[in-house]
């Protein structure tokens, strides 16, 4: 296998907005950066917002027209739901040319077995959220909430956002990050010694020892992927091995 050949994982782009400063900087990284990758895995929050695939915007356009090229030139494209853009559906990933992944899901990448997830459901200790979370992604919510106008879920949507940001500016950040015993239990369930997420915004690639070896191994390893808010982020992984990278903003 030669070692040009990579796959990419990104996470929690958050992108709100066509003519923005992350949305430039993503469409810059799949011409360039991305461009040749045998794969592309989007780990959850490519969107801020996703309150159904009917709505068409200049955004959603504009992003699945570009993944779609992506696509078209042959690197394999997978979405997987974040807390923010759970609801995007089968639709926006046919017209992106991607594959809509659940979570947890292992992949084999060059001989590792590499699990995804975009890791709100290991953050175990913030409970107000973890009940949220079970709630809207009932199959009975969704579709209750699809019935919907646009309008009226743009407007809850909005309620929703803003009670976010009040509730998270009162709780501790410990307990918006992963639960350790969750981490481990996972990796103990699916057999695996590596775990890629995004979602804590805390990029890091973490070493995890073992009291109970996992496929003979006394150790596994957490990569974090970072929010674009500031600066792109990518896990890069070659036949070679992997790296974190962050890289600027494209400038518009």
């Amino acid at each position: 296998m030669s070692e040009s050949k990579k796959t990419l994982f990104i996470s929690d782009l958050h992108l709100e907005s066509d003519n923005s400063v992350i949305t430039a900087s993503f469409l810059d990284f799949l011409s360039t950066k991305a461009a040749g990758c045998e794969a592309l895995y989007i780990l959850g929050d490519l969107f801020e917002v996703w309150v159904g695939d009917d709505d068409h915007n200049r955004l959603t356009e504009t992003v699945a027209k570009a993944l779609a090229a992506l696509s078209a030139s042959g690197s394999r494209i997978f979405l997987m739901h974040g807390n923010r853009d759970f609801l995007l559906g089968k639709d926006f990933a046919e017209r992106c040319g991607a594959t809509l992944l659940e979570e947890p899901v292992i992949i084999d990448c060059y001989g590792q077995q590499v699990l995804l997830i975009h890791g709100d459901s290991l953050c175990t200790r913030d409970a107000d959220y973890m009940k949220f979370r079970k709630m809207v992604r009932s199959e009975r919510w969704q579709n209750e909430f699809l019935e919907k106008s646009l309008v009226e879920r743009h407007m809850i949507a909005q309620q929703a956002r803003q009670q976010s940001k009040e509730h998270n500016s009162r709780k501790a950040s410990e307990i918006m990050d992963v639960t350790h015993q969750e981490v481990l239990n996972l990796l103990h369930e699916k057999q695996v010694n590596f775990m890629i997420h995004g979602h804590t915004h805390r990029p890091a690639v973490h070493t995890i020892r073992l009291q109970e070896p996992i496929n003979g191994l006394n150790e596994a390893h957490r990569i974090v992927l970072g929010s674009w808010d500031s600066k792109g982020w990518v896990v890069e992984f070659t036949a070679a091995g992997y790296d974190l990278k962050h890289f600027p903003h494209t400038a518009t």
